[in-house]
């Protein structure tokens, strides 16, 4: 099973909130209450996310965090990466070298080929889009319709 850590999700609900009020300065102790996190936890994704510059920190009494671009301008691919690394499926997808059976592997070019259908995904859908209740991505390429089967 495909699953991103419990810290890159969180990291994504910070940027989603954050995206509701892409202007305004956010608390460390604020976003935690509203979205059930632990502060320290969510000091910690914070520090992380401006690391890779997808926020600022401001100093001070009315301190806090505040989005580094509009969240039109920010993928959902950009906040995995922040919290996770490169995205790939499989290591041999992001970085060449890493598995002793590359060389030989008769899948290595398709997954990697699924890497990247995923991560272009990953790359259309913003934090504006997914700011927005019931948020229903647009068609893609590469998504199809499931088909029902035969019994």
């Amino acid at each position: 099973m495909l699953r991103m850590s419990k810290l890159t999700d969180y990291g994504t609900v910070i940027m989603t909130y954050m995206a509701r009020q892409p202007q305004g300065v956010h608390s460390v102790a604020e976003m935690a209450a509203v979205l059930g996190l632990a502060a320290p936890t969510t000091s910690k994704i914070l520090k992380i996310l401006a690391r890779r510059e997808l926020v600022h920190s401001l100093r001070g009494v009315k301190g806090g965090y505040r989005l580094a671009r509009p969240p039109e301008q920010i993928s959902i691919a950009e906040v995995i990466d922040a919290m996770e690394g490169p995205f790939g499926m499989t290591e041999c997808s992001v970085v060449a070298g890493l598995c002793v059976q590359e060389a030989g592997c008769p899948l290595r070019e398709n997954w990697q080929r699924l890497n990247q259908v995923i991560r272009r995904a990953l790359d259309g859908v913003t934090l504006a889009e997914m700011s927005r209740p019931s948020f229903r991505p647009a068609a893609q390429g590469a998504a199809r319709p499931a088909v029902p089967r035969r019994s």
